[in-house]
Parts: C-alpha cells; sequence; structure tokens
C-alpha cells in the first residue's frame, strides 16, 4: 500500500481552509493546514508535503515571497505549488510564474479542476 500524499493548504480565511481540509481528506489526501506565510514555511519545512496550495494575500508572508523561499531552496522546489487566489490580473499570474508556481487557479473555483490539477502536479512527479 503507497503511503498517502501529504497537501499543505495555506490561506488566511479560516472556512476556505476548512472547507479545502474535508475536502482533500474525503479525497485520500493527508492534509496540513496554515493561516499566514510564516507559520506556512514552518510547516512545510517540518513536514515536507507533497504538494503546496497556496493562497497570495498572507498575512506576514503573502504568497509570492513563500513560493520564491521554496523553490529557491534545493530541499524543497521540487515541492510543487499551486497559486490559488482572487486576484485574476495577468500581473499577478506573471508573477507566479516570476517565483516559479506550478499553477495558477482563481477563485472561485470549482472543486474538481482543483483536484484534477493537484492530481496532474503529483502523479506527473
Amino acid at each position: 500500500m503507497h503511503k498517502k500524499k501529504k497537501i499543505a493548504i495555506v490561506d488566511d480565511e479560516i472556512d476556505i481552509l476548512k472547507t479545502m481540509k474535508i475536502f482533500f481528506e474525503s479525497e485520500g489526501y493527508d492534509v496540513i493546514t496554515a493561516a499566514d506565510g510564516v507559520e506556512a514555511l514552518d510547516k512545510i519545512r517540518k513536514e515536507k508535503p507533497d504538494l503546496v496550495i497556496l493562497d497570495i494575500m498572507l498575512p506576514k508572508a503573502d504568497g509570492y515571497k513563500v513560493c520564491r523561499i521554496i523553490k529557491f531552496d534545493k530541499k524543497y522546489r521540487a515541492i510543487p505549488v499551486i497559486m490559488f487566489t482572487a486576484k485574476a490580473q495577468e500581473e499577478d499570474e506573471r508573477m507566479g510564474k516570476e517565483v516559479r508556481a506550478d499553477a495558477y487557479i482563481v477563485k472561485p473555483f470549482q472543486p474538481d479542476v482543483l483536484l484534477t490539477k493537484v492530481k496532474e502536479l503529483l502523479y506527473e512527479y
């Protein structure tokens, strides 16, 4: 039996965190959550998740900064990161690419679209 894949979900909206945690656990994933950028980095370093779903607008350190720190660190750069945000401007998406995010999904979102992207990133690495 293969071990469950672990996903880190980072969002400062507690309702979104709870909903996504329940959703991904029901899909068979282990889920860790964080509500700000600093907590996210701590948990990512301790838990080494298989994938990170990362909001951009976060307290303490925004999603771009968190993504950049992960992607420029040899130990963590292979972890796929999905930027998950209400920011839908081209400029925001371009910034996501600059910090090496693997995908960019805009809220409001369809859970199956996010789940498909998660599966795609987890199983192609």
